[in-house]
């Protein structure tokens, strides 16, 4: 994507539109504006966010934490993701909107093209990597010009290991030498940018989990079964 998505993420001015339905936490598809160049967005305020046990209010940071790591990896599974504080509810992140055939998700994605299974690999190592606790079949997209994306990452980066999706087709299965490469500098150091929306905590737990990823060479398996989100799509 160009500048042109970031620069209306982060100036544009926000109008909300309407609340998308089915998500836990309050969620607005909102206009951002700058002149004459428009777009949409997905805004999720701090305000709209459920009380959870285990995570702390603020998921908004995580989503855009997930976006930083995307690509600091330059692997751009995220859509631009930023944080605004003047959003008509006040503060949240703001997601370029992907426009795509919603009737597809990850089981047809999978099942139906086969020729992008390691793309679909590649977003398994990144929950992976962020401990994706809600991997949901419907937060794998792909847009109108053939790209996949990832979304809904406000549940990641627990210092506990919590990760729960529904791809689970590449378990057991060797990571790419080049993905390996990818991640290997992530054992020693976070970038400052994700580390600094996240605590101690969460930032060494990260580090640990790609020096296991490295040092195991696969990416996991779910002796349990029972590492799925609800619903599944």
């Amino acid at each position: 994507m160009s500048g042109r998505e970031l620069t209306l993420l982060t100036e544009g001015a926000v109008e909300l539109l309407g609340r998308i339905p089915r998500g836990s936490n309050a969620t607005f598809l909102a206009q951002v504006s700058c002149g004459h160049d428009s777009a949409w967005a997905v805004y999720k305020p701090e305000a709209g966010e459920r009380p959870l046990v285990d995570f702390e209010p603020g998921l908004y940071r995580r989503e855009r934490a997930a976006y930083l790591l995307s690509e600091h990896l330059q692997w751009g599974i995220v859509p631009p993701t930023v944080i605004r504080e003047d959003s008509p509810l006040g503060i949240g992140s703001l997601q370029w909107f992907v426009e795509g055939d919603f009737r597809e998700h990850y089981f047809t994605l999978y099942a139906d093209s086969p020729q992008i299974h390691h793309i679909l690999l590649q977003i398994a190592l990144f929950d992976c990597v962020a401990n994706n606790t809600d991997r949901k079949s419907g937060h794998v997209l792909r847009g109108h010009d053939g790209r996949l994306w990832g979304i809904d990452h406000g549940l990641c980066f627990s210092a506990d290991f919590k990760l729960r999706t529904v791809i689970w087709d590449f378990a057991g299965a060797p990571i790419p030498a080049a993905l390996l490469k990818d991640i290997a500098p992530l054992a020693e150091d976070v970038p400052p940018e994700v580390a600094e929306l996240l605590d101690h905590a969460e930032a060494t737990a990260l580090r640990r989990r790609v020096q296991r990823l490295l040092r195991e060479g696969v990416l996991p398996v779910d002796p349990t079964g029972m590492r799925y989100p609800w619903p599944l799509v």
